[in-house]
């Protein structure tokens, strides 16, 4: 079967600096995978390159079998490739509501079909839906600048799922929440449909083991582990890393 994302050789340099060189991946449909390693080891590079925002030295990436390695972040985006940053990524002076509509608008366009307002009373429903869905409803007339982080990033995960993608990639979601909402953030990403699949960047390991099926270990820019939370653990050199601190 083919893999919903392939990356082939994937290298990027800056100067001398390596910051990936040749990492290959695959993610199935419907996966939860994770990329785990010390800082410096290319997981948000590796994210940038997905998702189009930098261009790659080197390799390809394929999306559903075909060739998006030249598009850019709007073209994968309507492809299906949605992306959620480490830093939540909102409009502060829009509203709670306003923010998921905005990014909800443009999956509700069927040219030569609907009139533009059919076309906003769609997007309304995906954004009203979708703030249920995080827990939101109650706080969608507030700006978005007047939010905790912890509501912030909720608000950016409907945003993310407002672009109806096939591939979601977050980058340490669970950064600065706290405990509870560590254990929300989890719950909430075990609900969602197989038909989205996810691709975690995380470095909290308790979140990546309870929620991942296939986990990638990266350092130094290359891949070095893949397989199932039960084997990296088992790995030896995935042990030396962590037991040398640099994972």
């Amino acid at each position: 079967m083919t893999p919903l994302l392939s990356a082939d050789g994937i290298t990027v340099r800056y100067g001398s600096l390596a910051a990936l060189d040749g990492v290959d991946l695959r993610i199935a449909a419907g996966q939860r995978h994770a990329l785990i390693g010390p800082n410096g080891a290319g997981k948000t590079t590796l994210l940038d390159v997905l998702a189009g925002s930098t261009r790659a030295g080197g390799g390809r990436v394929l999306l559903g079998g075909r060739d998006v390695t030249r598009l850019g972040p709007a073209a994968r985006a309507r492809r299906g490739i949605g992306r959620i940053h480490q830093r939540p990524a909102v409009w502060s002076t829009l509203t709670v509501r306003e923010n998921v509509l905005v990014a909800a608008l443009p999956r509700a366009v069927r040219p030569g079909r609907w009139h533009p307002s059919a076309r906003r009373r769609a997007a309304e429903r995906t954004a009203d839906a979708l703030l249920a869905r995080v827990g939101l409803t109650g706080i969608a007339a507030v700006p978005a600048g007047h939010l905790a982080h912890g509501q912030r990033r909720q608000v950016e995960i409907a945003v993310g799922l407002a672009g109806r993608p096939r591939l979601l990639l977050l980058d340490e979601p669970a950064a600065g929440l706290s405990a509870v909402e560590v254990g929300w953030l989890l719950e909430f990403l075990r609900a969602l449909p197989r038909a989205v699949a996810v691709l975690l960047v995380e470095h909290r390991l308790d979140l990546v083991y309870a929620l991942c099926d296939t986990v990638t270990v990266l350092r130094d820019g290359r891949t070095l582990a893949t397989g199932t939370p039960a084997e990296i653990r088992a790995s030896g050199p995935v042990r030396e890393a962590y037991a040398e601190g640099v994972a």
